[in-house]
């Protein structure tokens, strides 16, 4: 038959990219679990009275090819000036080697978080570098594998130094009057919800104070002074005064490091090693402290261990800090860090090498004095003597300056009273400084470069003797060895080879969403338009960045049923905190302050009790049933005897058992009945787009995982995105920017993250799913989402049992397989089976959440159905093996299960277990086998030695 031009005029082919399963498998499927339909699966699983009565209003799916030309065109209004503002951002230059391998490569940016390490040692050691960078700069003993950005950093560093302070009745928190003043804006929101004064006065104040327990320096203020504040440090330790120093990645190659003068905590972004300015992140912070103050921080730690056979592996050390553990005892809710960025950075180091950091580094200052230089002999004054990259330079009639700054294509910092800022970097040449010679001197300031450079290397130093480093950096030879573009090619490809990610195989993780993060999505996030731009840029420059930011918001209230959405947060659990924190104020602006509890299902994640803990208020824990419902009678009888006191209820939907509870209007009902506001967790939306919303169930807030349901890849443990939705009432309440102020876009409340639209430049990666997807795509990727997990509950029931399920023994988009009652019998636990998966080739599901001994399996739509057989026969092929230690073939400590994983080195060495050599790493034959570099890590063993620098070389060989 003819096909007419509309049919041959295909707009969904990208759909039919995104959806693993094609329609004939989806038939198979559904006949194989016995549902008529797709359609009549949805109905008969989700609640009628939630369900949409039509498709959400984001308009109809677009080709790969048409989305980014609309983007493109969106991306074109962006005015790419050069910025010098400064303020914690610069211009970079990113290796080309890093950009094509690391940066655009799905072996590295589809990976998943490294809780499962036997998968996980390529990016395991490239963040060990990270941390190893950062105590060499530092001078401190232990570093985290990186934090939010710089100002949470800040944050984060208050509160531990709050957690260690021994000065138990001290509540004042002191900061520099020259820190950054996004990282203050932050600071005060924190200090706000845990009850802390913050107060801000120039440094040599802070001995005028009492009732302090610690104190926020630094080291380059934000206008360009350098400090040496070794003799404060000194005076405030001895009055017990817990001293963290923020840093700059770049200056401290040349400037002493903060913990040799003393101080406790040292932070800073590491976005100057590589990594775009992208209109605000992801940027990766550095965060460093004393050895004695370990177990305070906050954040992920690499550490060195051991496995099975004895050699050296990598492994997140010390998890029993977490939120996934300690909840609202946690040190921190952050479960995201940076991982892609941090390992940017990292592989920026050792790709330049100390020698290399030096020269960038020593190019940068020398540029920087030469312009002073100039300035000063052009006849005008410099505000500071001291300066590594910045200066402030006082003028007479700014709005001039800056005008003739814009006529040049040029932003310098405006914010500074009589004054203008310009910090300069890796990317400016001799023509930027001439440049800058003409906006502020005119175009008659015959300033010579070369001459100006010789006054310099006759004249003082900026930079005073003291602050001078002395000792050597990055000694270990990973940065030293390097350099050539063959060599760091091959180091990153054998990092690469050594992890599982998307490009390999399915990663069946409950609760995570490990979907595809398509080539078309991630392409526009390295055009210059959006990586190229300043936070802090006038708002004009932006246009193409505030009209993708404002669609993408369109089209998520659309998908969400919420009235208005704030950009800010930068990961998941920042949305959380955001959310509670619009809330709180929300409660405030009525006169209700008193409302300080926060009702926790004990099926929560982690995230929630520590992100209510952090917002200042009161978790109470309700039950669940046996079906692991929330119990109705439960929640109305907590919620009754908090009364007044009732702020919230935090609740995941589906719920984190996997299914949609029946109940979920009635709990909104409840909660809004006593005066308090519903937080639905958006883990799980996935689930909900294109049939429910959270707005139409009656939440009034949630975050939104943008790398999970809407497609920002999880780059190997971030970067994240977690917006929040909100109903008209809260809008007023959601986070704003002290810096970038724009009327209708930001509201005036404190900031929760440095950059006032988070990590922006991974936005259009979720404009580009929603625009290609459509509204029908999006709906039939939720759709085939349930197809696929209850296609995999129903052939593993037999094998393994299915432990909640809803109406019709249906589960939503994840199941939980209860393993418990195997391990009784055989003593073959759930870690037993996740670590014999990696011989099938797979990355383990969920282990032990959010049931001890259980597995949680979500597919996502991504996954065809050849692939889900895969999973499903490796799952099938692990039972009968657990049945051959049963009937007792094999001993119950000397079996395929409990030794995996197994590696290539055991399978040429000596063999004497009972089951055969291919059995052991062939269970699901030879085609791209997956080879993992280490045996089971010994976890103990880890944490009882802990070790969080680069291991000698000799180790791995």
């Amino acid at each position: 038959m003819t096909q007419t031009l509309s049919q041959l005029e295909h707009t969904g082919a990208f759909i039919e990219r995104h959806i693993g399963p094609s329609s004939q498998q989806q038939e198979t499927m559904l006949a194989a679990i016995g549902a008529e339909s797709l359609s009549a699966l949805i109905a008969s699983i989700v609640p009628a009275d939630i369900q949409l009565p039509g498709p959400p209003a984001v308009g109809e799916a677009a080709t790969e090819h048409q989305a980014l030309a609309e983007l493109k065109a969106i991306a074109s209004r962006n005015q790419r000036y050069k910025s010098w503002i400064g303020m914690g951002y610069s211009a970079v230059l990113t290796p080309p080697v890093i950009l094509r391998n690391m940066l655009e490569n799905p072996g590295w940016y589809t990976a998943y978080t490294p809780y499962q390490p036997e998968v996980s040692q390529g990016r395991l050691e490239a963040l060990l570098n990270f941390q190893q960078v950062t105590l060499d700069l530092t001078g401190l003993d232990i570093a985290s594998a990186s934090l939010l950005d710089e100002a949470t950093a800040a944050a984060e560093a208050m509160a531990m130094a709050k957690r260690v302070s021994k000065l138990k009745d001290a509540n004042k928190f002191f900061v520099a009057d020259d820190v950054h003043p996004q990282t203050l804006d932050v600071v005060r929101t924190r200090a706000e919800t845990f009850g802390f004064e913050v107060l801000v006065d120039k440094a040599d104040k802070v001995l005028d104070h009492e009732g302090i327990f610690g104190v926020l320096l630094q080291q380059v203020g934000t206008t360009g002074e350098a400090h040496d504040y070794s003799a404060l440090i000194e005076q405030l330790k001895a009055r017990k005064i817990v001293v963290s120093v923020a840093a700059d990645f770049m200056a401290l190659v040349l400037l002493t490091a903060p913990g040799k003068q003393g101080a406790d905590i040292v932070f800073g972004s590491a976005q100057r090693f590589g990594v775009p300015m992208g209109y605000g992140g992801p940027h990766a912070a550095f965060f460093a402290a004393r050895d004695e103050h370990k177990r305070s921080m906050p954040g992920r730690i690499i550490g060195v261990s051991r496995d099975a056979a004895g050699n050296t592996a990598l492994r997140m050390a010390m998890q029993t800090r977490e939120q996934h553990i300690r909840r609202e005892k946690a040190n921190s809710n952050i479960c995201t860090s940076q991982v892609l960025l941090a390992n940017i950075a990292s592989l920026y180091a050792v790709y330049h090498g100390p020698v290399g950091l030096k020269r960038i580094a020593s190019r940068i200052h020398r540029l920087t004095d030469i312009l002073a230089a100039g300035l000063k002999k052009g006849g005008l004054t410099l505000r500071h003597a001291t300066w590594f990259d910045t200066l402030t330079v006082e003028v007479d009639d700014k709005a001039a300056v800056l005008a003739r700054a814009h006529s040049f294509g040029v932003n310098l910092r405006n914010d500074i009273h009589h004054a203008v800022g310009i910090m300069l970097d890796e990317t400016t040449s001799r023509e930027d400084v001439a440049t800058l010679f003409a906006i502020l001197l005119g175009d008659e300031h015959a300033q010579d470069i070369d001459a100006l450079d010789a006054d310099v290397a006759a004249g003082e130093a900026s930079i005073p003797a003291a602050l001078l480093r002395e000792e050597p950096i990055l000694s270990h030879p990973v940065f030293n060895r390097h350099h050539s573009e063959t060599e760091m090619m091959r180091y990153m490809h054998s990092l690469e080879k050594k992890d599982l990610a998307l490009n390999q195989a399915m990663i069946p993780l409950g609760s995570c969403t490990m979907k595809l993060n398509a080539a078309a999505e991630m392409i526009p996030i390295t055009w210059p338009e959006f990586a190229e731009l300043h936070p802090f840029c006038p708002a004009d420059q932006a246009a193409g960045y505030l009209q993708m930011i404002d669609q993408l918001s369109q089209w998520l209230v659309q998908l969400t049923g919420y009235d208005a959405l704030c950009m800010q947060p930068n990961s998941g659990a920042q949305g959380e905190y955001a959310g509670l924190l619009a809330i709180r104020r929300y409660h405030e602006s009525r006169n209700e302050g008193g409302r300080h509890i926060c009702l926790i299902p004990s099926s929560a994640h982690g995230t929630n009790p520590a992100s209510a803990q952090m917002a200042g208020m009161s978790v109470v824990v309700v039950a669940c049933d046996k079906q692991g419902n929330i119990d109705l009678h439960d929640l109305r009888q907590k919620a009754e005897q908090a009364g007044e006191a009732l702020s919230c209820i935090m609740v995941t939907y589906p719920s984190t058992h996997g299914v949609y509870e029946e109940t979920i209007r009635e709990v909104c009902q409840i909660v809004h009945q006593f005066g308090g506001q519903v937080y639905l967790d958006g883990a799980n939306m996935n689930a909900q787009v294109g049939i429910t919303t959270p707005g139409y169930i009656g939440a009034d807030v949630s975050h939104l995982n943008l790398h999970k349901t809407f497609c920002i890849p999880h780059g190997g443990g971030g970067p994240g995105m977690g917006p929040i939705g909100v109903k008209a009432h809260l809008a007023p309440f959601v986070p704003g920017h002290s810096v970038v102020q724009i009327n209708g876009v930001l509201t005036q409340q404190g900031a929760v993250s440095a950059a006032p639209f988070g990590s922006a430049s991974i936005l259009p990666i979720s404009w580009m799913y929603i625009r290609m997807m459509g509204a029908e795509g999006l709906k039939q990727a939720s759709s085939v989402a349930i197809l696929n997990a209850n296609y995999i509950a129903s052939r593993l029931a037999s094998a393994y049992p299915i432990l909640y399920t809803g109406r019709d023994g249906r589960v939503a988009h994840e199941c939980i397989l209860d393993i418990r009652p195997l391990k009784e019998q055989t003593g073959i636990s759930e870690l037993d089976i996740a670590k014999r998966l990696i011989d099938y080739g797979f990355h383990a599901p969920t282990m032990s959440f959010p049931v001890a001994g259980t597995l949680m399996v979500e597919p996502t739509e991504s996954e065809s159905k050849i692939e889900l057989d895969r999973f499903i026969d490796a799952m099938l092929a692990i039972r009968i093996e657990i049945d051959r230690v049963t009937q007792g073939e094999w001993p119950a400590d000397d079996n395929p299960l409990v030794n995996a994983p197994h590696t290539q080195m055991e399978i040429v060495g000596e063999w004497n277990h009972p089951y055969s050599r291919d059995l052991a790493v062939f269970p699901a034959g030879s085609d791209n086998k997956y080879w993992p570099t280490v045996k089971r890590l010994d976890d103990v063993f880890g944490d009882r030695n802990l070790f969080c620098s680069c291991v000698p070389m000799s180790e791995y060989q």
